[in-house]
């Protein structure tokens, strides 16, 4: 059975919440001069979208967001994200 255009529907849906949510965390946070975002604002976009479609909810407590590499194949270390206080306000869509 094929869940992919599920997987979309709801990436689709949720879109908008964790883009909003991620701009929260960004927020104040040095830009990376190369993207213009914070770093770590892409990696925790896809962890972020990946985990509201998978349990279709919100995380709670603290996650660490894995360890990644930039479009020029640097490290970037992995850090810490506080679901508790970040999502406070946020609910997803039904």
């Amino acid at each position: 059975m094929n869940r992919e255009p599920e997987r979309e529907a709801l990436k689709t849906r949720y879109l908008p919440i964790v883009t909003e949510m991620v701009d929260r965390w960004a927020e104040g946070k040095p830009l990376n001069p190369e993207s213009g975002r914070a770093n770590g604002y892409y990696r925790l976009t896809g962890w972020l979208l990946d985990y509201v479609v998978q349990h279709k909810g919100l995380p709670g407590g603290v996650h660490a967001m894995p360890e990644g590499c930039d479009r020029f194949n640097r490290i970037e270390p992995s850090f810490q994200v506080d679901f508790d206080t970040l999502a406070e306000g946020f609910s997803l869509p039904e």
